[in-house]
């Protein structure tokens, strides 16, 4: 069974009709009688981790998702730029212009300020303790998102060009870089993630350097142009059962999602 959100995505009708096509049913979340009615099931997630978060317990669904500190513990030989992890509170003393995000969710708007002043101080989900990653601005030519099943690729596409929306198909120079970069640091994510990466723009320096943008929780992230059945794959891996929750990848449940039950259920 695959859960999706009322609100209806491009990627969820989707992976909705690639889970049809394997026979699996689709329902909506409408309300807590949806929970109710699949409670006992086996049930995948593709939406948002503040829903996620509310329902994993009651479905014993194990929400897989990169740690917070994952870009920060990367070389700089695949990052292309500092980062670093630090508090909300730290980064309002910004004094130089800085990319900021939040390490998984959406709480607050990915962008470069021009200093902490910029940063937004009230809202219904952030405060002085919530964690942002740090790092200096650079520019990416373009960006992909591959999915990433037990340390290889799956499938992708390109979703942006020069920061603008801009889906395409998947180059082998995006693929090779996320090939060497798994293979040095495969362990340090879980078995089924989202993987964003592109090539840096340096004004000094022609030649082309790939980096990661960032990893990605698979359900919640955006297909694009990539084939959805495979993504689906990675999706089902990355948001399902606890019963099913492989041993390697108990690190990566998410604090919503956590594992209440061993894996043989």
């Amino acid at each position: 069974m695959l859960l999706v959100p009322a609100q209806e995505t491009s990627t969820g009708v989707l992976l909705a009709g690639a889970a049809a096509a394997r026979g699996l049913e689709t329902a909506v979340l409408a309300g807590a009688d949806t929970v109710e009615r699949l409670a006992g099931r086996p049930v995948h997630w593709y939406g948002g981790p503040l829903a996620g978060a509310r329902i994993a317990g009651r479905l014993g669904l194990a929400l897989l998702e990169p740690e917070d500190d994952w870009l920060v513990r990367l070389p700089e030989e695949f990052t292309g730029r500092r980062i670093e992890l630090t508090t909300l509170a730290d980064a309002w003393t910004l004094t130089r212009p800085a990319f900021v995000k939040p390490p998984s969710d959406k709480s607050l708007p990915p962008a470069v300020y021009a200093d902490g002043s910029r940063l937004p101080r009230h809202g219904e989900r952030i405060g002085p303790d919530t964690p942002v990653l740090v790092s200096e601005p650079v520019t990416f030519g373009a960006e992909y998102r591959l999915f990433v099943l037990d340390g290889e690729v799956v499938t992708g596409s390109r979703y942006a060009r020069f920061g603008r929306l801009d889906p395409g198909p998947l180059t082998a120079g995006a693929t090779d870089f996320a090939r060497r970069l798994l293979a040095a640091v495969a362990t340090s994510l879980p078995s089924a993630v989202a993987l964003d990466v592109g090539p840096l723009l340096d004004p000094y320096d022609p030649a082309e350097r790939w980096a990661v943008v960032e990893a990605n929780m698979p359900w919640f992230a955006h297909c694009y142009a990539a084939d959805p059945a495979r993504v689906l794959d990675v999706v089902l891996r990355a948001a399902g059962p606890v019963a099913a929750l492989r041993p390697a990848d108990r690190r990566f449940v998410g604090a919503g999602g956590a594992p209440t039950v061993g894996a043989d259920g």
